[in-house]
């Protein structure tokens, strides 16, 4: 179903400074099918006895959609769906960790979509994005929104999926990979991978072309899942290529599909120091490079 522009969806022209000077086209949405509201979160959530109220913590049903200018999309539309963590919402997050810059010097023919989840709260849990067909119709929400915005033809359909995501994001994506009733291509966590470990076991194996790459501290919880997933990878004797963050180069992104990366470097700097997100996105062999 169509959703309504809000005042602030209005179409805009970022022009990102740097190596590439691409230009970006970025508005914002409203839609019922992003996490929030959500009956899970009624009556608010409490964490460490704080509470998080609804009105600004579980409310908000925004989505922002960006797209290069000289993007083209025929039949099938590849879209990139970042997952902030918490304390963070989509508007910070894309400022934060410079997702719109790195993005624009990707230089890939995709579209970036950040949903709303748990708005400047501790919170993981995804609402009704957990539930089944509801990143489905998110889906049809932004392709609708694109055709709307003479961004994209009415024949459009969606193509290749890619969900990437930063710290308490892991969980909306493992259960969009096993509700969301959309084929998804690549998981990218990062500093994320916290629980859930069986729905993305589940998702590896179930095609041998899905792709998934987990970048992991030595602190906070992901260490020691990882550790845990990498056996679990290799007793499902699914290829997987395990190393230092230093030792990443273009061609082990391209070349592998399952890769666990070690990086010495914080929890909130990982994903723009260095461009990580950037390198990973510009070597995915589901997006094709801008013309």
């Amino acid at each position: 179903m169509m959703q309504r522009l809000s005042i602030l969806s209005v179409l805009l022209f970022t022009y990102i400074t740097g190596i590439c000077q691409l230009p970006l086209h970025q508005f914002k949405i409203t839609s019922s099918n992003t996490s929030f509201p959500d009956t899970g979160r009624l009556n608010g959530h409490v964490y460490n006895k704080v509470m998080y109220n609804t009105a600004d913590h579980y409310s908000d049903s925004s989505v922002i959609i960006i797209t290069p200018k000289n993007f083209v999309a025929k039949k099938k539309v590849n879209m990139i769906f970042w997952f902030h963590g918490w304390n963070n919402n989509i508007d910070s997050a894309l400022i934060r960790y410079g997702l719109s810059r790195q993005f624009a010097e990707a230089y890939v023919n995709a579209v970036l979509v950040l949903a709303e989840t748990a708005k400047d709260a501790p919170d993981s849990y995804g609402g009704k994005l957990e539930q089944k067909n509801t990143f489905h119709n998110l889906v049809n929400d932004v392709l609708q929104n694109l055709v709307r915005m003479h961004v994209i033809l009415a024949k459009g359909r969606v193509g290749n999926v890619i969900l990437a995501g930063h710290s308490g994001g892991y969980r909306v994506m493992a259960h969009i990979l096993q509700n969301g009733n959309v084929p998804v291509n690549e998981v990218i966590l990062f500093d994320a991978l916290y629980a859930n470990r069986d729905q993305f076991i589940d998702w590896l194996t179930a095609d041998k072309h899905h792709r998934f790459i987990d970048l992991y501290t030595d602190h906070g919880g992901t260490f020691d899942e990882t550790k845990i997933m990498m056996k679990q990878v290799s007793d499902a004797n699914l290829s997987e290529d395990s190393l230092e963050e230093s030792n990443v180069t273009p061609t082990i992104i391209r070349n592998n599909k399952i890769i666990f990366i070690h990086t010495p470097h914080e929890h909130d700097y990982i994903i723009q120091h260095p461009d990580n997100f950037k390198l990973f996105i510009e070597n995915s062999p589901f997006l094709k490079k801008l013309r």
